[in-house]
């Protein structure tokens, strides 16, 4: 906090966040909160929440997009109140489920909104049976409070400052404790990876409540003493150029977002719309929070090459609420790593370039590069993307099992330890313990276990996917999203998929299929929901779509059993920030939730969706 305000009072209002709203008729208005003005009324709210005795209590900011929600975190830093950000709910009781279990989670006493909110919030409450023990309070309204009453609190490194609620893509949503020394020791790391200074230009459109956003985005301008330009993910969404625009505009040198956000631009921003784009400014642009595709990096460069996108732009970069945000990034100007690798020796946990394979039948290939439908060995070849490297972090592959650390080119879970650390989950000693706390089988530690997958080749860190997110065949590892991205390269048509595993012989939930249509239980089964575009079919009948999709997966793969549903846009789950929930999917798919535009099913994994219990739709 002391840094923030040193920057604030270095700088006052030359540097501020610009919000870019869109107004009727597709017009869209500039908004611009200085620094000395934010920090105004950021000291004005902490006087009111500090009147309500609420130190060291977790409140709930629900807001969209815009600048308020800047004031009342940081009010809430200035009172020593924990901020939990959370997307605002939808307005219908179900949409509220993800809300009422982080108010449960935290004992949240008093939610923060804006006046536009306010009422449906308040009625949410009284339905829910919530009113009387929790309060919203609208920071728009009210007695204007004297920020020259406010004294800070005395706060150190390890007092909580937000509560980041996990996106839940593989289980229920946990609230990390980042606290202010987790905040100045990421600040300092993506600092020093972005080379970042006041004369940062920063333009996103990341929301606020996902760690990408709130600390890459809102955070590190702070930190830095920078500018910050952002829009509401929605409406990026509806005019995906409008990122590209302010960029252009605003002479933006940094911008972040998923992997998803980089191919929406790609399929939606015309040749028309390029006209008068300028992107030469830009010296980093990050992707990160999902898996990186190196087909969309290369078509990204290709694409706006003659508006001034370099290649040497791209920073790839690995992280996650628990370690405040940053892991490893590429070097700055280096541009992405990518290499591709033996899938044969990736499913036995073993990372080998392609070029290094024995193929199957004895020949080798240009480059490492298998042939159509061939193979350098046994699986295929895949092409991952580093996530570059730690810049402080002690960044560890460790064996899952063993706990003993595997050497470089073997897969293992990645294991974290540094100041980025998180200091755990809130109010869950058992699970903090156990991912939190853990220590190689040499007994150094402690470490966080991530969940992730991955290993090392040439000091460059490989995420290859989460442990969860394994479907096992055969005794052969595959990932699910390995699937997914042959699936996708199958026809025109497909776009986004989710590919996951049934397991009749060990999932009690599975009910037998027909008589004389049983799912065989002594194999795991593979499922692809399939998202397609009809238009991009052009005329092809959907069942030959599903069928070339089965067709692909199962050679790639050598897979005895493939079952493909194709679905329209939206089936697929996906969290608040965009992460995928395959096992969410599952469920769909399992009780019917899901409706087909065409599926090719192996024997019996139609009868499997029964009338099963059904779990919220925005469990995550």
């Amino acid at each position: 906090m002391s840094l923030v305000r040193k920057n604030i009072r270095t700088h006052g209002d030359t540097r501020s966040f610009t919000f870019i709203s869109e107004e009727p008729g597709r017009r869209y208005k500039e908004n611009v909160l200085g620094f000395a003005d934010l920090d105004r009324k950021a000291r004005a709210l902490a006087c009111r929440l500090e009147s309500r005795g609420l130190r060291d209590r977790a409140v709930l900011l629900l807001y969209p997009e815009g600048l308020e929600f800047l004031a009342a975190f940081l009010g809430c830093l200035y009172a020593r109140v924990i901020a939990v950000p959370a997307p605002l709910p939808d307005l219908d009781a179900g949409r509220f489920g993800r809300t009422r279990r982080i108010i449960e989670d935290a004992d949240v006493a008093l939610i923060l909104t804006d006046t536009a909110h306010r009422d449906t919030l308040d009625a949410w409450l009284s339905a829910a049976g919530l009113k009387g023990r929790v309060h919203c309070l609208d920071t728009q309204a009210g007695k204007d409070t004297d920020a020259g009453d406010w004294s800070p609190p005395r706060s150190g490194p390890d007092t909580v400052a937000f509560l980041q609620y996990t996106s839940g893509s593989t289980s229920e949503p946990k609230g990390v404790m980042v606290t202010h020394g987790n905040l100045l020791a990421n600040g300092e790391e993506i600092r020093r990876r972005i080379e970042g200074s006041p004369a940062t230009v920063g333009v996103g459109w990341v929301p606020h409540y996902h760690d990408m956003g709130l600390v890459g985005q809102f955070l590190q301008p702070l930190y830095l003493g920078c500018r910050y330009v952002f829009t509401s993910p929605i409406t990026f969404i509806k005019r995906p150029v409008l990122w590209l625009e302010l960029i252009t505009r605003y002479r933006g040198t940094i911008t972040v977002a998923p992997n998803f956000g980089y191919e929406l631009v790609l399929r939606r921003v015309t040749d028309r719309q390029m006209e008068g784009l300028d992107l030469s400014s830009l010296t980093v642009v990050k992707n990160g929070a999902e898996p990186v595709r190196a087909a969309t990096l290369e078509a990204m460069a290709e694409r706006f090459a003659p508006v001034g996108f370099r290649p040497s732009m791209w920073m790839p970069c690995y992280g996650m609420a628990e370690t405040t945000l940053l892991i490893t990034g590429a070097p700055l100007g280096g541009g992405p790593v990518v290499r591709d690798f033996d899938a044969g020796a990736l499913a036995r946990n073993e990372a080998v370039p392609a070029n290094e394979a024995v193929p199957a039948n004895g020949t080798a290939h240009a480059n490492g590069t298998a042939p159509p439908g061939g193979t350098p060995a046994n699986g295929g070849v895949r092409r991952l993307v580093s996530s570059g490297r730690p810049v402080t972090l002690d960044v560890r592959v460790v064996d899952p099992e063993t706990r003993a650390e595997r050497p470089e080119r073997r897969v293992g879970e990645i294991w974290v330890r540094g100041g980025s650390v998180a200091r755990g989950y809130w109010e869950s000693p058992a699970e903090t313990e156990a991912t939190f706390r853990a220590r190689t089988s040499t007994g150094e530690g402690t470490f966080l276990r991530t969940g992730d997958l991955g290993f090392v080749a040439d000091g460059e860190l490989y995420v290859t996917g989460r442990i969860k997110d394994l479907i096992i065949v055969n005794g052969r590892n595959i990932h699910a999203h390995d699937i997914e991205e042959v699936a996708r390269a199958a026809h025109p048509a497909a776009l986004l998929g989710a590919a996951f595993a049934i397991d009749a012989a060990i999932d009690p939930d599975l009910g037998p299929g027909p008589p004389g249509d049983a799912v065989d239980a002594s194999r795991e089964q593979v499922v692809i929901v399939q998202e397609v575009s009809t238009r991009a079919a052009a005329g092809t009948p959907l069942e030959e779509v599903a069928a070339a999709v089965k067709t692909r997966v199962a050679r790639t793969f050598e897979l005895p059993a493939v079952s493909v549903v194709l679905a329209a846009r939206g089936s697929v789950r996906r969290t608040t920030s965009g992460k995928m929930q395959r096992r969410l999917t599952r469920e769909a798919f399992l009780t019917g939730k899901i409706t087909e535009l065409a599926a090719d099913l192996e024997p019996g994994v139609a009868g499997l969706r029964t009338a099963r219990p059904q779990v919220d739709a925005d469990q995550s």
